[in-house]
């Protein structure tokens, strides 16, 4: 890859541009989390709930963020530390970032980080990862709230059945993203094979009286599990 393009991509006034992004993304988070306060002491929920709950994300998301960081690695050695810096932090869909990278290098006519790689090209990869993200910023903004009318229509107004709604919404999502990996013997099936016991192992010794301590860190157990069987199955297959 021809180095003035990354002497462009990693100009020190990016990180200006770039940081004022991943602010606004840090105060929303913190305004959805004191909203979140809010409305857990007006449905009379105890503040040591919240803090199990707030403990148990913040493992739980240790998984996705190593993956992140991993795959930012290899992004900046071609579109630059700033805008990768930008772009995993406020959307951390490593694949999609990259994928839209690539496909703004396509555009172009040109193979992502090769040598005919230019700063044309660059700038197209950064437009497209940020159009990329516009579709569901815009949708989940516009959208939301005509979804909760939509999903309280669909349950008839019972909990019980809302509950169960979300729950297989969830399932049948992730499943969906996760089955065409299940069929391969490749690092993907063991993460999710390995992460799935491990869950299932975690959800029985939860019972017990030690298992009740660790119950709230029981999915980012798993995922964690599941990323050490997956490096793992890596070497053994790569001999």
């Amino acid at each position: 890859m021809n180095e003035e393009i990354l002497k462009i991509a990693n100009q020190l006034i990016l990180w200006p541009l770039c940081s004022v992004v991943v602010i606004i993304s840090l105060v929303q988070a913190i305004l959805i989390s004191r909203l979140a306060n809010k409305t857990a002491v007006s449905l009379g929920i105890s503040k040591d709930t919240c803090k199990k709950a707030f403990r148990a994300g913040l493992l739980t998301a240790i998984g996705p963020a190593i993956s992140g960081f991993i795959v930012m690695v290899g992004m900046i050695s071609v579109i630059g530390s700033p805008m990768s810096w930008m772009r995993l932090s406020i959307i951390g869909a490593a694949t999609t970032e990259m994928a839209g990278a690539q496909f703004g290098a396509e555009a172009m006519g040109v193979s992502f980080g090769g040598a005919d790689y230019n700063e044309v090209a660059l700038i197209v990869s950064w437009l497209t990862m940020a159009l990329n993200g516009c579709g569901w910023l815009l949708s989940a903004t516009i959208l939301s709230s005509k979804l909760e009318i939509l999903r309280h229509k669909i349950s008839g107004g019972n909990q019980a059945g809302l509950a169960l709604l979300s729950a297989a919404s969830m399932v049948a999502v992730f499943g969906n993203l996760s089955s065409g990996y299940l069929l391969k013997i490749d690092t993907a099936s063991s993460v999710l094979s390995a992460a799935a016991v491990m869950f299932i192992l975690l959800r029985y010794v939860s019972k017990t009286k030690i298992g009740k301590r660790i119950r709230e860190y029981n999915l980012g157990i798993a995922m964690i599990f599941g990323m050490i069987v997956a490096v793992i199955v890596k070497i053994i297959i790569r001999g």
